[in-house]
C-alpha cells in the first residue's frame, strides 16, 4: 500500500531490523509476497467481476499510456459506468505492458485485451485517450470494435481526447511564449524565497505600503502547471511590493518592469479560466460532461476571439497556438459533450442551440445543430432496435431499478412464447404512429436551472416515464472526459513506470496496482459540479 519495493523482505538492513525486533520471527522471501499480492488481485478481482456483470448499461474505458525508462509502455486501461443504484463507479482494471508504445496497434491491442479479460464485448460505448491517435490507430481500434462491440452512431462516439492533457498542453503552449517574463517572475520569487531575511524585508514592504493580498509566495514545481499558475497570480497581487524592493535593495536585479507585469496579468487572465476547469476534474467520479461543455464552448470562443485580437499582440500572439490545439480537441469531443448536454432536462437541445451560434455564427450553426440532433435521435432507434446484450446472459430492470439477471434463450422471449421478432415488430410500428420518448422529452419545457441538480437522480426517478431514454441518458452521462485521477490533471510530463516496478512481470506489475487500487475505499460522488453560466459577451 505504501508502494515499498517487495524485495525490501531480502534487504540484509531490514532483516537485521526484524530479527533486533523479533528473533523468533520467520521473515518471508520475495517469492512469498509475490504470491501474496497476486492471490490478493484475484481475489479483489472476482468481487469486481461480479460488479461488472452486474452493470444495467454500457462501460466507457480511459486509456492513460505511461513510459518507462525501458523503452516499453504501460496502458492504464480504466473503466467508468453508472450501477443499478444509478451510482457513478470508476475502477481500475488493467494495467497492461506494451513493448512497442508508439505503434499504430498499441490503444486497440489494450481494449482488446481489457474487453476479453472481463467479458465485456458489446457492452462498451466509448473510449477516452490521453493522446493524439494517428489515422491508422484510430481504424485499428474501429475495425477491432466493430467485431467485438456494436458501433454506436457508427464508432462516431468511440474515441475521444482527455481534457487533462488538452488543457495540459495549451497551459504550455501560453507559458512557453510568455517564457522571458515568466522567468523573470520566477528569478524574483527565488530571489526572496531562498533568504529568510529577504522573506522577512519582503513582509515589511507588505506592511508598510498595505498591499491588500493575503497570497503567499511559493516557488513554482514546473511538473505541474496549476503551481505556476499560482505563483504567477500570487507574484503578480505583490507587484507593488516587488518594485519597492527593486528601488531599496541594489542585489535584486533585473525586476519585472510594468509591460512586463501586463504582460503577466494578460498570462493570467487566459490560465484562470484554464485552472477553473481543471479543477471541475480534481473531484470524485460525477457527471462531469454537462458542466465541462458549458466551459468548454467558452474556452472555445474566448481563444478564438484572443488569437484574432488586432490590439493586443501579445495576446494575439500567445493564443494563436493555443486556439490551435485546443481547437482540435473541440472538435474532437464537442459531439459527444452537446448529446450529453442534451440529456439535462434544464438544457436539452437549446444550451447546444445557443452555444453553436455563438461560436460559428447562426448559418454555420444550423448544419452542426442538425448533426446533433440527427446523432441523438439515430442514438435513439439504437437503443431501441439493438437492446444491448452481455456475453453473461441480457441484464434487465426491475421496478426498483435493480439490476436482474435474464438468462438468454434463442429464439425465445422473457415468456418464452417464441415472439420476439413480433415484440420488435410492434415496437417499431408503434413508433411509427406515435411520439418517441425522445420526442416527448425534448418538447416538454424546460426545468429550472438549479446548482445542486442531479441529472442522473432525474433520470432514475423518470425511468419509468422514460424506459428507453433513461438507459440511453445513463450511458451517454457516464462517459468521462478526463484519463486521470484528480492528483494528476496538472501534470505536465507524461506519468513513468519506476526502475523497480519495470523490473517486475508484467503479471505483477498489474496485480500490485490493481490490487492496491480496489482495496483503496472507494470515494463517494461528490455534487455535481456548479455551471457557471455566464455568457462571454
Amino acid at each position: 500500500m505504501h508502494d515499498y519495493p517487495l524485495h525490501m523482505v531480502e534487504h540484509p538492513g531490514f532483516l537485521a531490523f526484524v530479527q533486533n525486533l523479533q528473533p523468533r520471527f520467520d521473515m518471508v522471501s520475495f517469492n512469498t509476497v509475490q504470491g501474496d499480492i497476486v492471490a490478493t488481485y484475484l481475489r479483489e478481482k472476482q468481487s469486481i467481476l461480479r460488479v461488472v456483470e452486474g452493470m444495467p448499461g454500457r462501460i466507457c474505458l480511459t486509456l492513460d499510456l505511461w513510459s518507462s525508462s525501458q523503452s516499453t509502455g504501460y496502458m492504464f486501461v480504466s473503466g467508468q459506468f453508472i450501477d443499478s443504484d444509478w451510482k457513478m463507479h470508476r475502477k481500475l482494471l488493467n494495467v497492461i505492458r506494451q513493448p512497442y508504445p508508439e505503434s499504430d496497434t498499441a490503444f486497440s491491442h489494450s481494449v482488446s485485451a481489457c474487453l476479453s479479460d472481463w467479458g465485456m464485448d458489446g457492452k462498451l460505448i466509448s473510449v477516452t485517450i490521453n493522446q493524439p491517435l494517428s489515422e491508422a490507430s484510430v481504424d485499428n481500434l474501429r475495425a477491432l470494435l466493430s467485431v467485438k462491440n456494436p458501433l454506436l452512431l457508427d464508432g462516431q462516439l468511440l474515441v475521444g481526447g482527455c481534457l487533462a492533457r488538452s488543457l495540459s498542453t495549451i497551459v504550455q503552449d501560453g507559458l512557453a511564449f510568455a517564457q522571458g517574463v515568466v522567468k523573470k517572475v520566477r528569478d524574483s520569487v527565488k530571489y526572496v524565497k531562498t533568504s529568510e531575511s529577504l522573506e522577512e524585508k519582503f513582509n515589511e514592504i507588505k506592511q508598510t505600503h498595505q498591499v491588500p493580498s493575503s497570497k503567499k509566495l511559493e516557488i513554482d514545481d514546473q511538473t505541474r502547471w496549476n503551481t505556476t499558475y499560482e505563483m504567477l497570480s500570487s507574484a503578480l497581487e505583490l507587484k507593488k511590493v516587488f518594485t519597492k524592493l527593486g528601488e531599496s535593495d541594489p542585489d535584486y536585479k533585473d525586476p519585472p518592469s510594468e509591460e512586463d507585469w501586463s504582460q503577466i496579468q494578460t498570462l493570467c487572465q487566459t490560465l484562470k479560466q484554464l485552472f477553473d476547469i481543471a479543477n471541475i476534474l480534481t473531484v470524485p467520479p460525477t457527471t462531469k460532461t454537462i458542466a465541462v461543455f458549458h466551459e468548454v464552448w467558452k474556452v472555445q470562443l474566448d481563444l478564438a476571439r484572443s488569437a484574432n485580437n488586432k490590439e493586443n499582440q501579445f495576446l494575439s500572439g500567445m493564443t494563436k497556438s493555443m486556439y490551435e490545439n485546443f481547437d482540435k480537441y473541440w472538435k474532437s469531443t464537442c459531439y459527444i459533450l452537446a448529446i450529453a448536454v442534451v440529456m439535462d432536462p434544464r438544457f436539452k437541445m437549446k444550451l447546444v442551440e445557443f452555444t453553436f451560434v455563438k461560436i460559428y455564427g447562426e448559418e454555420r450553426a444550423a448544419s452542426f445543430i442538425k448533426i446533433v440532433d440527427e446523432g441523438i435521435h439515430e442514438l435513439f432507434h439504437e437503443y431501441l432496435s439493438f437492446p444491448m446484450h452481455s456475453t453473461h446472459g441480457s441484464y434487465g430492470e426491475d421496478e426498483n431499478g435493480q439490476s436482474v439477471k435474464i438468462e438468454d434463450s434463442e429464439g425465445m422471449d422473457s415468456n418464452g412464447l417464441g415472439l420476439s421478432d413480433f415484440d420488435a415488430y410492434i415496437m417499431e410500428t408503434t413508433s411509427q404512429l406515435s411520439k418517441t420518448e425522445l420526442d416527448q422529452y425534448l418538447e416538454e419545457s424546460l426545468l429550472p436551472r438549479v446548482h445542486d441538480f442531479d441529472v442522473v437522480g432525474w433520470w432514475k426517478l423518470n425511468r419509468i416515464k422514460y424506459p428507453t431514454l433513461s438507459k440511453m441518458a445513463r450511458d451517454v452521462l457516464s462517459v468521462p472526459v478526463c484519463t486521470v485521477p484528480g492528483n494528476m490533471v496538472f501534470d505536465t510530463v507524461r506519468r513513468e513506470m519506476d526502475s523497480y516496478r519495470s523490473s517486475l512481470r508484467s503479471e505483477t506489475v498489474e496485480a500490485l496496482i490493481c490490487a492496491k487500487d480496489w482495496l483503496q475505499p472507494e470515494k463517494l460522488e461528490g455534487p455535481a459540479p456548479v455551471i457557471k453560466m455566464e455568457i462571454p459577451i
